[in-house]
């Protein structure tokens, strides 16, 4: 949600943002709970249907958090950027103060207390486990799942769990060296670590990118990598974890190293290679004199002004699309072809629908005055903005929803119809399996769970 959420619900009346009458068909509204009369913080799941809210009692002496609508425990005080969701959106945790001392809240219970919590706590893929950095006098250390680690001078990225969850991994420095703790064990000390850690989709593999002796390296299950003047980006795994690609540069050359394995030489490489989701496929951006082009197997695209952003593989690895720039305006390219020309193309990647058969996309004509979205190349209707993280598909690609602003209205619109108007689109929209689309809505009367069946 683009909008400032620190508001005043009760404003919203007063203005007539919201009109309660119009009837739509399919549409059911659920009212969660009443808003509170501010929103200090907030954070939605990863799904659109549940949404977290911090605020604060009438004399502004003690915060609590709402999770759709139900309040829970106060404290003194809670970091506003520490709400989060597990990613299945059935658990909550923050950071919050009390006397003092500061804890990590995960639902409604209160774990250990320490001088201070540093960022928000992580969540594992599967939301049975927890980790987070907490202050102990000058020392930090990582508590997962209850239990304390070993103290560093500082740990300098939060810690990542496994995509299985069985693993765990973080970055800290001791004294002037930097080094990555797997699994509670420490590796190689290098003069400092550039990129966050990488499981491999299966968990089984591990990597970075590290700097030693003014080189840069890739570190993969503990094994250094040849040095090279610099690492461009992350490294990344294919689905499988079978494969390793990153971009590198040697003197005033780039290129894309795979398994090892040294590619062509460009004058630069301009994104981060893109493995298909079945692994045989890989993609980047890269440049040679004045122009750029995307990469795919090894064969050069069409030339642009610029690539903009990574290219994108639908979900079967047999198509491709990425944003490019020529003279003042921008296009989204599709397996070659170079679809109509806008003022810009709004933030974000193209989006496939599940089959691989349609594709979408926010654009904007009118010095980006007005936005819409485009889908199999045909442009939807303008609006003030197109917001949130969308468009989306349903999972049979038939259908796609997205929000959009309006003066200070926000509504979902489904198959480019309109769907009721709320204050905010709190969460959303999301397809289930069924095909129903979901979303959390925000009006003056409340929080609303939004279903449309088709």
């Amino acid at each position: 949600m683009t909008r400032n959420m620190t508001i005043a619900i009760a404003l919203l009346a007063c203005v007539g943002l919201i009109s309660c009458g119009k009837k739509y068909r399919g549409v059911e509204m659920e009212r969660l709970g009443p808003l509170p009369f501010v929103i200090l913080a907030h954070a939605v799941s990863a799904d659109g249907c549940h949404l977290a809210m911090m605020t604060t009692n009438a004399a502004g002496k003690t915060f609590y958090v709402l999770v759709d609508g139900k309040a829970g425990p106060q404290f003194d005080a809670i970091a506003d950027s520490s709400l989060v969701f597990s990613a299945d959106g059935k658990r909550v945790a923050y950071a919050a103060k009390r006397g003092g001392r500061s804890v990590v809240v995960v639902d409604t219970l209160s774990g250990p207390e320490f001088d201070r919590i540093a960022g928000a706590p992580c969540f594992s893929p599967d939301g049975t486990r927890l980790a987070y950095v907490a202050k102990s006098g000058a020392r930090e250390l990582v508590v997962v799942d209850g239990a304390s680690g070993p103290a560093f001078d500082r740990i300098v990225r939060p810690p990542v769990f496994s995509p299985d969850g069985k693993r765990m991994g973080y970055i800290a420095w001791k004294g002037e060296r930097c080094l990555a703790v797997v699994d509670g064990q420490a590796g190689p000390e290098f003069d400092g670590i550039k990129s966050p850690l990488l499981f491999s989709p299966d968990g089984r593999r591990v990597v970075y990118a590290a700097t030693s002796g003014g080189k840069e390296l890739v570190v993969a299950d503990g094994v250094r990598g040849p040095k090279y003047d610099c690492c461009i980006g992350a490294p990344v795994f294919s689905r499988d974890g079978k494969q390793l690609a990153y971009a590198a540069k040697t003197g005033a050359r780039e290129l894309v190293v795979v398994d090892g394995v040294r590619g062509e030489e460009y004058d630069g490489i301009v994104s981060a290679p893109v493995f298909s989701p079945d692994g045989t496929r890989l993609a980047f951006a890269a440049t040679k004199g004045e122009k750029q082009f995307v990469v795919r197997d090894g064969v050069s695209g069409p030339e642009f002004g610029g690539i903009v952003g990574p290219p994108v593989f639908s979900p079967d690895g047999t198509r491709l699309a990425y944003i490019a720039k020529k003279d003042k305006k921008r296009l989204v390219v599709v397996d070659g072809k170079a679809g109509p020309e806008f003022d810009g193309i709004g933030r974000g990647d193209p989006v496939f629908s599940p089959d691989g058969r349609r594709v979408a996309y926010v654009a904007m004509n009118g010095g980006g005055q007005k936005q819409f979205v485009v889908v199999d190349g045909l442009s939807g209707s303008e609006y003030d903005e197109i917001a949130g993280n969308s468009p989306v598909f349903s999972p049979d690609g038939m259908r796609f929803a997205y929000i959009a602003n309006k003066g200070r209205l926000q509504f979902v619109v489904v198959d480019r119809k309109s769907g009721p108007e709320f204050a905010a689109i709190a969460g959303g929209p999301v397809f289930h399996g069924d095909g129903t689309l979901e979303y959390l809505g925000m009006r003056y009367s409340g929080l609303y769970r939004v279903k449309h069946r088709f």
